[in-house]
């Protein structure tokens, strides 16, 4: 834990107590503060009383003695409309702030050296996130991996000289992180997504900016440019006088690190050079694992870990579990469980990785459905829908072969049975929904999970090796 000193002898309302709050109440506790917790959910107000806070309704008791709101990630701070704690705050004059800046102002405090690796995008970020932990674990850090990706940053060892923490932002995180300021910062990608808590993708964009845009003196900006979005903001930190490491897997860099015939390469004054080789490397299958294991390689190098540890980092990753994930394999079949891929964009990169596909997809859709896929359509032998996207997939894939098959349970056991009949060479069976899970599954992980326990109970399914 963390004991968060910077609030010591003052009074802090902490709102929402899931994991992260929770957290954040016992590390205010720890470095003195007196914390007064609050949520919507009564049974979270329960659990914080159980473990000796004080609660409270949030509504009906005096403001002026707060120094600050700590705020879950998951309320809303902004949009659709700003949660009445929010508004009740912002009337009292109170900050309102999240987890995360509670870590930044001890790293602040303590150890203002200790390496911080901030990463966000919205495509690829976990991936990236469990790569440069691995990464930075065979390096010899003692490495501290947490924020969005699972474990609250409070939760984790404090901050100090040979402990870097490597920390997954999302944009709700980064919102309620004012004073963010990483060693490294990387922006991986921009495309459209929750739009309804940031209202339009120009604020969208703009929140993740500030992850590198923040990045402290001396610091490294990593940012994918294969997009619009992240050109721009390449652009401006360079205006501003950062340190900007841009990389690409669709085209050559002047300046930067980009990927050529699965070699990871970096340019610099018209001098170029072999920074590590991806082919063979299942767990970083796919262009889009390419820029993730580019992103990561930019934040090894900036941190002065040698070729021949990247490289064996590379080499020894596992993958990260419900991202394309191999989960097992019958004869020809390969199984992948790509659970997390909760939107279109996500899945075209799960797409792109395969020729022949028995592709699992549906849940509880997300503007603009899969409109945007067609142009991977033809890699699809069939596809198998389910939850409540299913009639408007179908809609959707209009000629493609697909079948309604509504429960995952019913989509495994006709996708293997098709799969292996299909006769082909190389087939993968896919679970990539560009969904949410939220119609089925209470999240993408348990979703996930079902999928890999109903692989593996198909009869002949050997573990991938």
């Amino acid at each position: 834990m963390i004991p968060v000193t910077s609030f010591a002898g003052k009074t802090v309302a902490v709102f929402g107590l899931g994991g992260s709050g929770l957290a954040s109440c016992h590390a205010l506790k720890a470095g003195g503060a007196e914390v007064i917790a609050a949520d919507d959910n009564a049974e979270n107000v329960a659990k914080a009383a159980q473990a000796g806070f004080i609660t409270a309704d949030l509504r009906s008791v005096s403001w002026s003695n707060f120094a600050a709101l700590v705020l879950a990630p998951g309320v809303p701070l902004t949009h659709p409309v700003p949660h009445w704690s929010v508004l009740k705050a912002r009337e009292a004059g109170v900050e309102v702030i999240g987890d995360i800046e509670l870590f930044c102002r001890e790293r602040r405090r303590h150890a203002p050296d200790a390496p911080f690796v901030a990463i966000t995008g919205t495509n690829g970020k976990s991936t990236t996130t469990a790569l440069i932990a691995h990464l930075t674990k065979v390096a010899g850090y003692d490495t501290q991996m947490g924020g969005n990706i699972g474990t609250a940053i409070l939760s984790l060892e404090p901050p100090r000289m040979g402990r870097v923490h490597v920390i997954e932002m999302s944009s709700y995180q980064i919102d309620l992180t004012p004073s963010l300021d990483p060693s490294v910062g990387i922006l991986l990608n921009v495309s459209e997504d929750h739009i309804d808590r940031h209202g339009t993708i120009e604020h969208y964009a703009a929140v993740k900016e500030r992850l590198v845009a923040g990045v402290q003196a001396g610091g490294t900006s990593i940012v994918g440019v294969d997009d619009g979005w992240c050109r721009d903001i390449a652009d401006r930190l360079d205006r501003a006088g950062k340190n900007v490491v841009r990389i690409s897997v669709r085209n050559p860099l002047a300046s930067g690190i980009h990927v050529e015939h699965g070699t990871i390469v970096r340019t610099s004054g018209g001098a170029r050079s072999a920074v590590a080789t991806l082919g063979g490397i299942g767990s970083l299958r796919g262009l889009h694992n390419a820029q993730n294991a580019a992103c990561a390689a930019a934040a090894a190098l900036a941190m002065g870990i040698s070729l021949d540890m990247l490289q064996n980092g590379l080499r020894s990753f596992p993958g990260l579990a419900h991202r394309m994930e191999q989960v097992g394999r019958r004869g020809n079949v390969l199984f992948v469980n790509d659970s997390k891929g909760t939107n279109a964009d996500a899945t075209a990169h799960a797409l792109s990785s395969f020729a022949d596909i028995f592709w699992i997809a549906g849940g509880k859709p997300k503007a603009g459905g899969i409109a945007g896929l067609t142009g991977y359509f033809p890699r699809i032998r069939k596809a198998y829908l389910i939850g409540e996207a299913a009639q408007e997939f179908s809609g959707t894939l209009g000629p493609v072969a697909h079948e309604i098959s509504q429960t995952l349970d019913l989509a495994v056991e006709h996708a293997a049975r098709d799969a292996e009949a299909s006769g082909l060479a190389d087939v993968v069976v896919l679970l990539s929904p560009a969904c949410a899970s939220f119609d089925q599954y209470r999240n993408f992980e348990i979703r996930g999970t079902k999928f890999r326990e109903l692989v593996q109970a198909l009869p002949g399914v050997k573990p991938v090796v």
